[in-house]
């Protein structure tokens, strides 16, 4: 059975781990900018949260390449094929959660790929606010995620 990430935001300590070991396992270098994580700070709901692709079922950015360089791999990933990307950026305005992304260093578009079936974020995380799990094993969490992310987001008003 395929397993997935699984962000449990309540368990975030905001220590950043999970962005210096995803640019580091893909680019060799500590720098936050080049991970396909994103921990977000709400100070004032007092919420920190991990954010990265969760391999959307049906995946816009997948739908939006005009050469087919995004496809499923055989752990469930989105994954970019970067010998057919053109770099168009259509799948980074596409996605509606923000999570792909373009490095002017590398000058190429990239994103969580699950570090081939063993993200790193997740087996780094020592607080547990990312785990890479059979997403079967509690069937409401997805329920629960959700109502911590609206009350998270409602409480941050401009």
């Amino acid at each position: 059975m395929t397993q997935q990430l699984i962000l449990k935001p309540e368990k975030c300590v905001g220590c950043r781990t999970c962005e210096l070991m995803c640019s580091f396992g893909h680019n060799g270098v500590f720098n936050p900018r080049l991970s396909s994580v994103s921990v977000i700070d709400y100070p004032e709901s007092t919420v920190t949260i991990p954010l990265m692709c969760l391999q959307c079922e049906d995946a816009v950015c997948q739908n939006v390449c005009p050469v087919g360089a995004i496809y499923r791999d055989k752990n469930d990933a989105v994954v970019i094929d970067p010998a057919k990307c053109i770099v168009c950026k259509l799948c980074v305005n596409a996605c509606p959660l923000g999570n792909m992304k373009f490095s002017p260093i590398t000058r190429s578009v990239f994103k969580c790929d699950l570090c081939g079936g063993t993200p790193q974020c997740a087996r780094y995380c020592h607080a547990g606010a990312i785990v890479y799990v059979d997403p079967h094993e509690d069937s409401d969490r997805k329920k629960r995620i959700a109502d911590q992310f609206k009350e998270a987001f409602s409480e941050v008003k401009s």
